[in-house]
């Protein structure tokens, strides 16, 4: 099976006068949220084999929190993931459909409508992903990415 693992940022500080959104970093509270992500990750064994992850400063942050404790990883930032929806979320993934465990760091509303689309084949509700929420997505390898292809293997939250 393929795994695709979905990763929403931490805790974030809120922007201060004239700070854009993409540069708000994480809080306390988001640091020790991320690197428990990695611990759960860790101990499931799920370390993945690439990660794609959104520009903002607060994903990046997350993500190295993340790699702090499950270790270093291939790593690229892709600017499509800040502020994607589903659709866009699925055809990034599906450039990487050789990759066997293949996880996305980003936002909300794309990360759990992703989920929710890719497990039920609908997107429209809301699911709830809180900061820091882990889904664990598996598919059948090699196949691209359809509405409902996928099973959801493991779900986590601070």
């Amino acid at each position: 099976m393929r795994e695709l693992i979905l990763l929403r940022h931490a805790h974030a500080e809120p922007a201060t006068a004239g700070q854009a959104d993409l540069d708000r970093p994480l809080s306390a509270e988001g640091l020790a949220e991320a690197e428990a992500a990695g611990r759960w990750l860790a101990e499931q064994g799920l370390v993945p084999d690439c990660v794609l992850c959104s520009p903002s400063r607060r994903t990046r942050e997350t993500l190295e929190a993340v790699l702090g404790v499950v270790g270093y990883v291939e790593q690229r930032v892709e600017d499509t993931i800040y502020e994607a929806n589903p659709g866009t979320l699925i055809a990034l993934a599906d450039t990487h459909v050789e990759v066997e465990r293949l996880m996305l760091v980003g936002h909300n509303p794309g990360m759990e409508q992703l989920a929710a689309l890719l497990h039920s084949g609908q997107s429209g509700d809301y699911r709830g992903m809180p900061p820091a929420g882990v889904a664990v997505l598996a598919m059948p390898p090699g196949v691209p990415l359809e509405p409902g292809i996928a099973q959801l293997s493991a779900f986590w939250w601070p």
